[in-house]
């Protein structure tokens, strides 16, 4: 990362900046695929040398040598880009999640980012939703993208509170649902939440924390004071690949299917109509 700032920091400043984070090889072509085709530029690929990457793919995005597996990957890579790419719009994932937005399927990431800006926002809300394979015995890693489900319901949200004064945080909620809910046996508590300001604008000083939330709140807000904002969806496999990984929750766990269980259309229109993204003003 040193490296790559040193030589091409300057690329950054254009953005919006796409940062993925290479946890393993599983589906991490079409992931870096998604985002390109999304608008997103520069791409930045964090993975380690022995990952490969097919030629078309190499060829679009900025590799970055990167230790993935290091505790807190992710954030520290995002908080030491943040002062370099300094006004400009950053989004990061990992492998095998996309970003979905309203109507992205006509409209490019900056099309949004611009309107979004123009409303005096500099965060978005994502909500990861979790995705899984519907036939595990057909896809023993949890990972298909032709047969990939959602749950259609069984999202909700609690009150976020402040520590400091023991009351709710304005405009700020904690978002529980899909997968790390209903088996959530197997995840941590500090992992069990499906919200994250995936999408920012840089600020210098600006961090990011380890569950996903930045050290100024209203970052951190679904919501400006006037009127609902847009938010995203991060479709991820990244709960499902994890529980068919761990050896302590794999034997527990036949199927993800429940009587909730809906083919994912691959389609931002399948997720507005679900409630799991919010167009708000932008149409």
């Amino acid at each position: 990362m040193d490296s790559f700032l040193a030589r091409d920091a300057g690329l950054l400043a254009r953005g919006p900046v796409a940062v993925i984070l290479a946890e393993d090889e599983v589906e991490l072509d079409s992931t870096l695929r998604h985002h390109l085709h999304c608008g997103f530029d520069p791409v930045l690929a964090l993975m380690p040398e022995a990952f490969e990457l097919p030629q078309d793919v190499a060829a679009r995005v900025h590799r970055v040598a990167c230790d993935t597996t290091a505790p807190g990957a992710m954030v520290a890579a995002v908080n030491q880009l943040i002062d370099a790419a300094a006004g400009a719009w950053v989004y990061y994932c990992y492998n095998a999640e996309y970003l979905f937005y309203p109507f992205c399927e006509t409209r490019r990431i900056g099309e949004m980012l611009a309107f979004h800006t123009e409303e005096r926002r500099d965060a978005m809300l994502t909500y990861v939703v979790d995705l899984y394979a519907g036939d595990l015995s057909a896809h023993p890693g949890a990972v298909s993208l032709e047969d990939a489900c959602l749950d259609r319901s069984g999202y909700y949200a609690l009150a976020r509170t402040d520590p400091a004064t023991d009351t709710p945080r304005d405009r700020q909620l904690d978002f529980y649902g899909g997968l790390r809910w209903r088996f959530e046996e197997h995840v941590p508590a500090t992992s069990r939440r499906i919200d994250r300001i995936s999408l920012f604008r840089a600020q210098r000083g600006l961090r990011l924390r380890p569950d996903y939330t930045f050290d100024v709140q209203e970052l951190n807000t679904y919501a400006c004071p006037w009127h609902h904002n847009l938010t995203a969806a991060v479709c991820s496999f990244r709960t499902a690949k994890a529980l068919k990984r761990n050896p302590g929750s794999t034997f527990d766990i036949e199927t993800f299917r429940w009587h909730n269980t809906t083919p994912f259309e691959w389609h931002s229109r399948q997720l507005l109509d679900l409630g799991l993204m919010e167009p708000g003003q932008w149409f």
